[in-house]
C-alpha cells in the first residue's frame, strides 16, 4: 500500500516536470496559466473542506482537527516567511515581471533556485503526504486530491522553471531540480502512509488537519494572488467552477 501511495504522490509531483518542460520549450499566455491555477485553487479548497477536513473530524474530532489545521497553516507561514526572503516569494509567479525578478534575485544571489525549489518542495510535501494518508487502512485514494495537486504543480513548475531559465540555469540543472522534487513527492505520500499505518484515530486526524492547513494557507500566499492579479475579474468564476466540479466528484466518490 505505501508503495501505490508511492506512486500516486509521483504522478501529483510529475506534474512539476510538465510545466517546466513547457516553460522551457513553449511560451504560453500568462492568463492561461494563471486560469489553470485559479482552476486548481478551486479544486484545493473543495478537497480541503470536504475530503480533509470532513475526514479529519470523522476520526478525530473538534480538537485534534482545529488543533492540527492551525498548527499546519502556523507552520508552512513561519516557513514560507523564511525562504521568501531567500528569493523563492515569486515561485508561482507567471508574469513577465515576476520571471525577471526571479532572474534577478537568481543573477545577484546565486540562490533563488534552489530556494524556489525548497518553496516548491515545502509546498508539495502536505499535498503529497495527504494522499498517503488516504491509502491507510485499505481505503483508495483520493481522485480529487490527486486532480488538485497536479493541477496546482503545472503552473508552478512552469512559472519558476521560466524565471530559472532566465537566471541562466541549464536544463540538467532545470530538470533536475523538479525531478528531484517530483521524485520527493513520492516518498513524502509513501512516507505518510507506512509511519502512520496502525496509528491513532486521533494522531491521523491531526495529521490530515495540520496538512490540511498548510495547504489553504499556500493557497492564500501563493497561488490566489497570481490568479487574481493575471485573470483579474474572472479568477472567482473560474475557482468556483473547479470548486464545483470537485465538489460533485467527490460526492459521487462516496455514493
Amino acid at each position: 500500500m505505501w508503495l501505490q501511495a508511492g506512486l500516486w504522490g509521483l504522478l501529483g509531483g510529475s506534474a512539476l516536470v510538465l510545466g517546466a518542460a513547457v516553460a522551457f520549450f513553449f511560451s504560453l499566455p500568462q492568463r492561461l496559466i494563471a486560469g489553470i491555477m485559479a482552476l486548481g485553487s478551486g479544486v484545493l479548497i473543495s478537497a480541503i473542506a470536504f475530503d480533509l477536513m470532513d475526514e479529519a473530524f470523522r476520526q478525530g474530532g473538534v480538537v485534534a482537527t482545529g488543533g492540527g489545521f492551525l498548527l499546519g497553516a502556523i507552520i508552512y507561514t513561519g516557513a514560507n516567511v523564511f525562504i521568501s526572503r531567500r528569493g523563492a516569494r515569486h515561485r508561482k509567479r507567471s508574469g513577465d515581471d515576476s520571471r525577471q525578478q526571479q532572474a534577478n534575485a537568481g543573477t545577484k544571489t546565486g540562490g533563488s533556485g534552489l530556494a524556489i525549489a525548497i518553496g516548491a518542495l515545502l509546498d508539495g510535501v502536505p499535498e503529497s503526504a495527504v494522499i498517503g494518508v488516504s491509502l491507510l487502512n485499505g481505503g483508495s485514494v483520493s481522485a480529487v486530491m490527486v486532480a488538485a495537486v497536479f493541477l496546482s504543480n503545472v503552473p508552478e513548475g512552469l512559472s519558476s522553471a521560466a524565471g530559472m531559465k532566465r537566471a541562466g540555469r541549464s536544463a540538467r540543472y532545470i530538470f533536475g531540480v523538479w525531478g528531484g522534487i517530483a521524485l520527493a513527492s513520492g516518498v513524502a505520500a509513501a512516507l505518510g502512509n507506512l509511519l502512520l499505518a496502525g496509528a491513532a484515530p486521533g494522531l491521523i486526524a491531526g495529521v490530515t488537519a495540520l496538512a490540511a492547513g498548510a495547504i489553504l494557507a499556500m493557497l492564500v500566499d501563493t497561488m490566489i494572488p497570481e490568479a487574481t492579479a493575471s485573470t483579474h475579474d474572472y479568477s472567482g468564476l473560474i475557482a468556483t467552477a473547479g470548486f464545483l466540479t470537485a465538489f460533485v466528484l467527490t460526492k459521487l466518490g462516496n455514493s
